[in-house]
């Protein structure tokens, strides 16, 4: 008969085993986690455990970090960007132009030629993206009440149950800020991440808080508001 530490260590193999099996199923390699380290800054462990969370969607592995204070942009979100550049570009020869003001903390990090790039690529996104607002939680509360009566009215006139109305709403509403925010924006020039990601990227290289301040898009002849 087995003693209690054969039975543990039986137990604790069996475990390994299952862990081993998920990770293969959901195939975590070890090229995705160091993608993601480098994304974020975060550690190997914690970012193989984000991307086995979110079954390695890169985009949900990056708020599992963010949620729990682990990523870079999290760590560095509460230092002053007071730098920083403002970058311009002009489409169409001349039919539409932006302006957009980037924040770093330092001179240093403002005129390296990465940082300036940037900047200038998210321009021209919002030049062939035309976002309303930097992030959501600029959108006004009467906005997003507007927003949720017309998906309340749209699953009225479908019969959806009301039981379900607030989830699917929710779903919407993630939609809505991935169409009009510059941060859930799809990146122009890479579709594979959010204009949000390639900012964390740049945390992560460079150290620094980075913050999209604001932005102005003048299109030719279109009306004021």
């Amino acid at each position: 008969m087995g003693d209690a530490s054969d039975g543990q260590q039986s137990s604790g193999n069996r475990t390994r085993i299952e862990i081993d099996e998920g990770e293969r199923q959901l195939n975590i390699t070890s090229a995705m986690v160091k993608e993601l380290r480098d994304k974020t800054g975060a550690g190997m462990m914690d970012c193989k455990e984000a991307l086995t969370v979110s079954c390695g969607d890169f985009e949900k592995a990056i708020d599992v970090l963010r949620t729990k204070g682990l990523s870079a942009a999290t760590k560095r979100s509460s230092k002053a960007a007071k730098d920083g550049t403002i970058a311009s570009y002009i489409h169409m020869g001349g039919k539409i132009g932006v302006l957009v003001e980037v924040n770093c903390e330092t001179d240093f990090v403002a005129k390296t030629e990465d940082f300036q790039t940037m900047a200038k690529d998210i321009a021209m996104h919002v030049a062939a993206s035309n976002p309303l607002y930097i992030r959501s939680d600029e959108i006004t509360e009467a906005a997003l009440e507007r927003e949720k009566e017309i998906y309340r009215s749209q699953l009225l006139e479908e019969k959806k149950p009301e039981k379900i109305w607030e989830k699917i709403i929710e779903g919407k509403l993630k939609k809505y800020f991935e169409e009009v925010c510059l941060i859930d924006q799809k990146f122009i020039k890479n579709t594979d991440i959010t204009v949000g990601t390639l900012v964390n990227n740049m945390i992560a290289k460079t150290g620094e808080n980075i913050i999209v301040r604001r932005f102005a898009r003048f299109q030719l002849g279109e009306e004021q508001k």
